[in-house]
C-alpha cells in the first residue's frame, strides 16, 4: 500500500488517502472500512442525457464521488472490494443522497475520511504500508488425487488452485490405470504450480503430504523440469521443503506450520509467530489451566489485575458494526499494552486466526494464575 497523503485533527477525526498495490492491501482496507466512513474514490457512471432534437443518448464517464459507507462486501479469493451508500457531494452527473457501489481497484487511489481513527485503523495503514512486515511462502498439500496449492501471506491464506483428479485403485496383477491416474493428478499439481508460483518472491515452498506421496510429486516434478528445461525449479531447490501432513486439505497446514522445519526456516514470519503463540495457549490450558483463558469476560477480569502476558485476538472482533463493541475490544488491546502484556492480532482468514475464532475470538496467557476467575460473574461469556 502507498500511502499519499494525511491529514488527522487531534480528536483523531480526519482523513488518509492510500492506493492498493497488491491484493492483500484490500484485506488491510476492509479491515479499515467502518460502516459510516465516507469514502472519495474514481468510479464508472452510465448516465443518460437528452440532446436538443429530443433524442436520448447513454455514455459511461468516469467520475469522482464520495459515498457514506454502509455496505462492504469483500470477496478475499478474488481481492475484490465493493462498497455502497449514498453520494454526500453532489455533481453533474448524480444527485445528492442518491445510491452508488464504489469498486476498490488496484493501483487506483481512494481517501477514507472518518469521525475518529482509532488505534487499530492508525495500525493496520502502518503495517499496509510497511513492506518488511510481508510473508512470502507458498504451500502444496497433497494426497493421492487431491491437492491444495496455498499461498500464506501474513494475513491470509489463500487457496489459488483446489486440484481434484480420480486416481483408480490398485488392481491385483496390474497398475497400470493406478499410475497413469496419479501421472494425470501430478501434472496438474505441476502446472498450477508453474502458474500460480513466483520463485522470486518466495522464501519456501512447502510441500507435504501423508505418506510418501510428496516424495514422488517432487521426483515427477523435478522430471518434468529436466525434460522441459524450467530452470527456475532447479535454481529454486533450496527452497523446498517437504513435510508430512495427515491429508490434503486445507486445515492440514496448521500442522504443517508448527512443524520444527517449517518453523526454524520461517521464524522470522508473523504467520509461524501466530502459530507458536497459539499453540504455547493450548499446552498452558492443558498444563497449567489458571494462567490461561479465553472469552472476553475472563480476558477483561484478568486485565484488571494486570495479568495479562500475551492477548491473542482476531482482527474480526474490531469489524462488529456495533461501534460500542468495537471500542470495547479496542479498549482491551490498548490496556494490555499498557499493563506490559503483548498483543497479538490474528487474521481471521489465516489458518490461526480461524482456530482462535473458535474460541470465541480473544484469548490470553497470563504470567501468573488466577484460579479466582473460574467463578464467572454475570456477563458476557
Amino acid at each position: 500500500m502507498k500511502l499519499i497523503g494525511k491529514y488527522l485533527e487531534k480528536d483523531r477525526s480526519g482523513y488518509i488517502t492510500m492506493c492498493p498495490e497488491e491484493a492483500e492491501d484490500m484485506w488491510h482496507i476492509y479491515n479499515i472500512l467502518q460502516v459510516g466512513d465516507l469514502v472519495k474514490a474514481g468510479t464508472v457512471r452510465r448516465v443518460t442525457t437528452e440532446t436538443t432534437t429530443g433524442s436520448v443518448e447513454s455514455s459511461r464517464v468516469r467520475i469522482n464521488l464520495t459515498i457514506k459507507v454502509e455496505g462492504i462486501d469483500f470477496d478475499s479469493q478474488a481481492a475484490a472490494l465493493h462498497i455502497n451508500g449514498p453520494n454526500t457531494e453532489e455533481n453533474k452527473y448524480v444527485k445528492l443522497g442518491a445510491y452508488h457501489t464504489l469498486d476498490l481497484e488496484l493501483n487506483q487511489r481512494f481517501t477514507l475520511a472518518k469521525p475518529e481513527w482509532d488505534t487499530f485503523a492508525l495500525e493496520k495503514v502502518q503495517e499496509a504500508c510497511d513492506v518488511a512486515r510481508r510473508a512470502d511462502v507458498a504451500a502444496i498439500v497433497l494426497q493421492e488425487g487431491l491437492a491444495n496449492l496455498c499461498l500464506l501471506t501474513e494475513h491470509m491464506t489463500l487457496v489459488r488452485q483446489r486440484i481434484e483428479v480420480p486416481v483408480p485403485r490398485k488392481r491385483k496383477g496390474s497398475t497400470t490405470n493406478y499410475e497413469k491416474g496419479l501421472a494425470r493428478f501430478y501434472d496438474q499439481v505441476y502446472r498450477a504450480l508453474l502458474l500460480h508460483i513466483d520463485f522470486g518472491l518466495i522464501k519456501a515452498l512447502i510441500i507435504a503430504s501423508p505418506g510418501f506421496v510428496k516424495d514422488q510429486f517432487m521426483a515427477y516434478m523435478m522430471d518434468q523440469a529436466t525434460k522441459t528445461n524450467e530452470k527456475v525449479l532447479f535454481e529454486n531447490r533450496d527452497k523446498f521443503l517437504l513435510i508430512h501432513c495427515s491429508s490434503g486439505h486445507k486445515h492440514a497446514l496448521q500442522e504443517v506450520m508448527q512443524d520444527p522445519t517449517v518453523r526454524s526456516r520461517l521464524a522470522d514470519t508473523k504467520a509461524t509467530r501466530e502459530i507458536r503463540t497459539l499453540e504455547d495457549f493450548y499446552k498452558m490450558l492443558n498444563d497449567d489451566a489458571d494462567r490461561a483463558y479465553y472469552g472476553y469476560e475472563y480476558v477483561a477480569r484478568a486485565n484488571e489485575q494486570g495479568a495479562v502476558d500475551r492477548l491473542l485476538i482476531t482482527d474480526e472482533l474490531f469489524r462488529s458494526s456495533d461501534i460500542k463493541t468495537r471500542k470495547k475490544y479496542i479498549e482491551l488491546v490498548e490496556q494490555v499494552r499498557a499493563n506490559g502484556g503483548k498483543v497479538l492480532i490474528f487474521s481471521s482468514l489465516h489458518v490461526s486466526g480461524e482456530q482462535l475464532g473458535q474460541l470465541t475470538g480473544v484469548a490470553a496467557v497470563l504470567k501468573f494464575p488466577l484460579p479466582e476467575l473460574d467463578v464467572v460473574s454475570d456477563g458476557e461469556p
